[in-house]
């Protein structure tokens, strides 16, 4: 380290744990953060700010304005932008002295161990199971570190996986299966307070200049949770099982979480695409469309469907039509499918279709003009 190095982390150094030793080893750290959102804002900016040395970033999306109410690397000025070279930019400007790699694809079957294979530990901040068990097993297979972090509405969760330690537990130890396809809402659906991804992106992050440093003990085994609401932690202890899933290579892990469709054994879902929705209304063909969205959305943007909230739609049966075709939405298609399912087995329904990618599949494909959220 030259003398400008020195003095920025000095007061890193001056922890007897850390010292100029343990410095170093961030200096010479790779870390690839998958995900540049809400966690991967914080883990970013205190990441560069300790000063690892190489930092990949992995992200495929663009800034959204919802994004800013907790995605704190981005400005309004961001907008549109790349979110991986636009990170890459603003923790350039907070340390000139560390490498940053921008990645502008998602994490795929196809690039992953390609791309992970260039780094020590991996941090996922990603938001879907998909992801996490491709991150999962790439680690695995690959030997690499996986500091796990996801959060959901005012809850969070912590935890390392894969550690170099005798039966270091992988996140297939803990979750051997993904939930029920839609069963979890994302972000988007489930919302999220928008200081918490700063909670637990800023553990997270320490958790992972714990492991490149070599200090302190890591959360192996442990997972830390936090519920802002209650302001109230603690700490889970699991191990890993005689029974272990054996991972040998990467899958279709968008078939293994049942992305693709989800089936119940008295129901198929019945989906229809926006472009397909769009030439019935062409053609002028009598359909019904109710959005099950909550009213606050609704007034955001909106398709011109009858409003039927999620939370009142079993209370308001007689308001959707059994004799012509009812097309249900929602922002992404994932709550809208779930409640179809529950309409034709609670009550035989066999008219429903899901608007396939709701509100944003139609501003993609449709109206661009319709605002996202």
């Amino acid at each position: 380290m030259n003398s400008q190095e020195l003095a920025r982390y000095s007061r890193h150094i001056t922890l007897p744990e850390m010292g100029i030793s343990g410095q170093e080893r961030l200096k010479e750290g790779k870390v690839l953060v998958v995900g540049a959102g809400g966690l991967g804002a914080p883990l970013l900016l205190y990441l560069a700010a300790a000063g690892i040395g190489t930092i990949g970033i992995v992200d495929d999306d663009v800034v959204e304005d919802s994004n800013l109410q907790r995605q704190v690397l981005f400005t309004t000025a961001d907008i549109g932008k790349s979110k991986a070279d636009t990170a890459k930019k603003r923790i350039e400007q907070l340390n000139p002295y560390i490498k940053v790699v921008s990645i502008n694809e998602r994490l795929t079957t196809d690039n992953a161990l390609a791309i992970v294979k260039d780094y020590d530990v991996v941090a996922d901040g990603t938001d879907n199971f998909a992801t996490r068990y491709l991150v999962n097993d790439a680690c695995v297979l690959l030997n690499k570190v996986n500091v796990y972090a996801s959060i959901f509405r005012f809850e969070g969760q912590v935890s390392v996986f894969n550690f170099p330690q005798k039966d270091s537990p992988n996140y297939r130890d803990l979750f051997p299966v993904p939930p029920p396809s839609g069963l979890v809402p994302n972000c988007a659906e489930g919302g999220v307070l928008g200081v918490l991804p700063g909670i637990i992106g800023s553990i997270q992050a320490n958790e992972v200049i714990k492991i490149i440093a070599k200090i302190g003990k890591p959360l192996v085994g442990r997972m830390f949770i936090f519920d802002t609401l209650l302001f109230e932690s603690r700490i889970i202890k699991f191990s890993t099982p005689k029974d272990r899933t054996s991972i040998t290579s990467l899958i279709d892990y968008e078939e293994f979480c049942n992305v693709k469709g989800s089936k119940t054994p008295s129901s198929q879902l019945k989906e229809i695409s926006v472009e397909e929705m769009k030439d019935m209304l062409d053609k002028g063909e009598d359909f019904q469309l109710i959005d099950v969205r909550q009213e606050y959305e609704y007034a955001i943007s909106n398709i011109n469907g009858e409003l039927i909230p999620l939370a009142d739609i079993f209370n308001q049966i007689e308001k959707i039509h059994t004799q012509k075709k009812v097309i249900i939405h929602c922002q992404s298609g994932a709550r809208s499918g779930n409640v179809i399912l529950e309409l034709e087995n609670e009550f035989g329904f066999t008219n429903l279709y899901n608007l396939k990618g709701g509100i944003l599949a139609w501003s993609d494909k449709i109206d661009s003009n319709i605002p996202k959220y």
